[in-house]
């Protein structure tokens, strides 16, 4: 079934193999996809001396295997044939059961995986074709093999299309935990990581002895103005710690760029990766999957406190925490989404095929969604807020020109309605006239713009009215050698290239109060 040449390069990543793996496989002596199965484990564990597979014909059983390891269960189990994007992260379940692979985590992480309460039964809902799901199937894989008290099944929901259609999953990955609903679309072990201290409860923090580094910089955020302010500090020779919930930031989920000067065409995924390298080419520690509990900046020595016990010292910091998409902050998103509420056209945009959809708001994002959605969806309206549409008028021409494509202006989205299972319509108010009107849609897709990330920082330093750090012009705070750079600052035009700009003067700013006396080493 595996094509040769893919088994002689799956050969060569399983040549240091050295544990004892099975594949438990089973299934239904009826399921049409039995032979297919067969053949594929059978090809695959074909290729190492360590990889072995067993059948079980079983009345009504879905067709499934799970991977052991010296006999024991180690909590991954594939429900499906795991083809296409999914075949990454069966190489990857393999070798990271094995103890090998660069994405296991580190020390702080892994305390946090196990400080994780209860028993915790998860399964995550995929398609083949997607290309956000092995990211999250991947991370969540990573827990289980850390936890002995996690479970992590990967479904295909293109085999096991009645139990989707019972769950009303409408959006992929949809992650499930203990039967309840977690996360819908892109994800990272540190997010999924967050989410579930959030749902489940955590001892992380009382587990083990308090780590402790210290530095002469910490920069706090990984994206276009944390990697430049890294990079910055690095070449003054000072020792830097770049600590942040991922590196690329909110770039990760951005598509296109054609602005970003000197690189006329790139996409977010392949910038997070550019500059991840760049770090990489500097003595720069990288923390990633950091979630801030505390900090403390007044004193000389600042302190940044994250999930896990692990504390950060310096006596500058700039902080570089981006912006995180805005919600409607309406009646019910928060119980839609993924079920008719969503954020992300590329992830879920697919499941609308023909359908009657929204997009709230009338920015560049906006209207790149609206385009996108317009060619697979039977029709798009776009709601605007203000009297006039922000996005570039490039953009503005494109969509005027799509015949499934309706804008309107002064609307305002005031409620989300749904029948207790999914999205049915939107409530949305004329402000010139004060006039709502219910309107029925099958999804909407919510870009309205970015919230500064300043949570951990409000009761430190001042925020403007839009939550937004407040800096001067060298990106220097009220508090001597704290500075802050980019999206989460008041600087204008939330932009990639002034963050950049913007993370390099910060860098810069420190490093002259480093000379002048204002920050003592």
């Amino acid at each position: 079934m595996l094509d040769k040449n893919i088994l002689d390069q799956v050969r060569g990543i399983f040549a240091s193999l050295k544990s004892d793996l099975l594949f438990s496989a089973e299934y239904a002596s009826d399921d049409s996809h039995a032979a297919e199965l067969h053949a594929f484990l059978d090809d695959f564990t074909s290729t190492s001396d360590s990889l072995r597979v067993e059948y079980t014909e079983s009345a009504g059983a879905p067709l499934s295997f799970q991977l052991m390891k010296d006999g024991l269960p180690t909590g991954v189990r594939f429900r499906g044939i795991p083809n296409g994007h999914e075949f990454t992260s069966l190489l990857l379940a393999v070798l990271n059961a094995d103890g090998q692979g660069k994405n296991l985590p580190d020390e702080t992480i892994m305390r946090r995986i196990k400080g994780l309460k209860g028993n915790i039964d998860l399964k995550t809902y995929v398609s083949l074709t997607c290309t956000n799901c092995p990211d999250v199937v991947q991370a969540l894989n990573v827990m289980a093999l850390v936890n002995p008290r996690i479970s992590h099944e990967m479904v295909d929901g293109g085999l096991f299309q009645d139990e989707v259609s019972s769950l009303n999953i409408q959006g992929v990955p949809a992650v499930y935990v203990n039967g309840e609903a977690l996360h819908v679309g892109r994800g990272d072990l540190g997010m999924l990581l967050s989410e579930l201290e959030d749902k489940v409860g955590s001892d992380a923090d009382d587990n083990g002895s308090p780590i402790e580094r210290s530095f002469d910089l910490i920069v706090v955020g990984g994206g276009p103005a944390g990697v430049s302010a890294a990079i910055y500090s690095a070449r003054k020779g000072l020792k830097v710690a770049v600590v942040a919930e991922r590196v690329g930031g909110q770039v990760n989920d951005t598509t296109g760029i054609e602005n970003l000067i000197s690189v006329p065409e790139t996409d977010g995924t392949r910038l997070a990766a550019d500059l991840r390298r760049h770090l990489e080419s500097y003595p720069i520690e990288v923390f990633e999957h950091r979630k801030v509990n505390h900090v403390s900046l007044r004193e000389a020595r600042k302190c940044i406190a994250v999930k896990g016990g692990e504390t950060f010292t310096a006596p500058a910091v700039i902080i570089a925490t981006g912006a995180s998409w805005r919600k409607l902050n309406v009646d019910d998103e928060s119980r839609y989404i993924g079920h008719g509420v969503h954020f992300c056209q590329h992830c879920d945009g697919p499941f609308y095929k023909g359908r009657n959809v929204a997009v709230i708001g009338g920015g560049n994002s906006g209207l790149e969604a609206a385009i996108d959605l317009a060619g697979i969806c039977s029709h798009v309206s776009v709601f605007e807020f203000g009297d006039t549409l922000r996005a570039d008028n490039v953009l503005q021409d494109k969509a005027r020109s799509i015949d499934n494509l309706e804008i309107f202006t002064n609307s305002q989205t005031t409620r989300v309605i749904g029948d207790g299972k999914k999205l049915t319509a939107i409530t949305v108010k004329d402000r010139t006239t004060d006039q709502e009107r219910e309107l029925a849609f099958d999804g909407i897709f919510v870009q309205i713009g970015l919230a500064s990330n300043t949570d951990a920082f409000k009761d430190e330093l001042e925020l403007t009215e839009r939550h937004e750090i407040k800096v001067d012009e060298y990106c220097r705070t009220a508090i001597p050698g704290v500075y802050a750079a980019g999206d989460v600052s008041n600087v204008p035009y939330k932009q990639i290239v002034v963050a950049m700009g913007e993370g390099a003067k910060a860098a810069l700013s420190a490093f002259d109060d480093r000379l002048r006396g204002v920050v003592k080493p």
